[in-house]
C-alpha cells in the first residue's frame, strides 16, 4: 500500500483474508508497534511509508526531500517580530531586547506533514522578510540569494521527545506520540550565529543514520597484528537522521 492509503473496513478486510476480526486486530496492533501503519482515532488505519533516514550532514529539508524524489513543501503557521529574550539572545549572541523574527513552519513531503520547525533569526539580518517568502521555499537558498548569508557551520543536538497537544494537532498524529527534537544553531562565514532552529520530527517517519570510522591513531604502520580486523569481522551499521 502507498503511504497515506487507508485500510479497508475491518469487517471487509477480515472476510477477504479469511481470518477472524480478533486475529486481524492483533496483526494490526503488531504493524502499529513496528511503525508500518498508524491508527487515527475515529478515522481508521493508514499505511506509512518507510522511515526516512539521512546522514548527519549540513543540508536543508528541501534538499533532503528533493534528493529522495519527494516534493518538499512548507506552510507558515506563525510569523512574529519580538524581543529576543534571554534564551534566544544567548543562542544568537545578541542583546535580550534586540528584535528577532520567529517563524513557525510545517514541513511537508508529498503533502504529508513530517516536521514542525520554529525558526529564530535576528531581524536586522533580514530586512523586509515576510511570511510569503517562506512558503514552499528553502530558507537557506533565500538567505544566500537575497541577504548574502551562507551557511558555514552548524551545531545540532538531537533527543527523543513526546508531542504536546499543539504539535500533534499540526502534524496530524496522536498527542504524546514519540518524536525527535532537533535544536540547531547555524553560523555564517564570519562565525556569527544567524539562526536558531527548534524542529520536531515525527518519530514514526524518521530515523537517524550515522557512519562510524576508526580514528587514525595508529599512523601509517597500522594497529598491531593482533588488533587488526580479520576478513570475517563485521562492523555494526547504526541507523539515524536529520540536520
Amino acid at each position: 500500500m502507498a503511504a497515506g492509503e487507508q485500510f479497508p473496513p475491518e469487517r471487509r478486510l477480515a472476510e477477504a483474508l479469511g481470518i477472524s476480526r480478533m486475529t486481524l486486530r492483533r496483526a494490526i496492533d503488531e504493524l502499529v508497534a513496528k511503525g508500518v501503519v498508524r491508527r487515527r482515532h475515529g478515522a481508521g488505519v493508514f499505511a506509512l511509508g518507510p522511515k526516512l533516514d539521512q546522514p548527519l550532514a549540513a543540508s536543508s529539508f528541501t534538499e533532503d526531500m528533493l534528493a529522495r524524489g519527494m516534493r518538499p513543501g512548507s506552510r507558515v503557521l506563525a510569523f512574529d517580530v519580538t524581543d529576543a529574550g534571554a534564551h534566544i539572545g544567548r543562542r544568537l549572541h545578541i542583546d535580550d531586547g534586540a528584535e528577532v523574527i520567529t517563524i513557525l513552519r510545517l514541513r511537508l513531503a508529498d503533502d504529508e506533514p513530517l516536521a514542525l520547525e520554529e525558526l529564530h533569526i535576528p531581524a536586522a539580518l533580514v530586512p523586509g522578510l515576510s511570511a510569503e517568502d517562506l512558503e514552499n521555499s528553502s530558507f537557506y537558498e533565500l538567505l544566500a540569494s537575497r541577504f548574502d548569508i551562507a551557511l558555514n557551520h552548524s551545531v545540532q543536538t538531537i533527543e527523543p521527545t513526546l508531542l504536546d497537544t499543539d504539535e500533534a494537532k499540526a502534524l496530524g498524529i496522536p498527542e504524546q506520540s514519540p518524536a525527535l527534537l532537533f535544536e540547531r544553531t547555524s553560523r555564517g562565514a564570519d562565525g556569527v550565529p544567524f539562526e536558531f532552529v527548534r524542529s520536531v520530527y515525527r518519530g514514526d517517519r524518521y530515523k537517524i543514520r550515522t557512519e562510524l570510522t576508526l580514528p587514525d591513531r595508529f599512523g601509517e604502520t597500522g594497529p598491531p597484528a593482533r588488533d587488526r580486523p580479520t576478513a570475517s569481522a563485521q562492523q555494526p551499521q547504526p541507523e539515524g537522521d536529520h540536520v
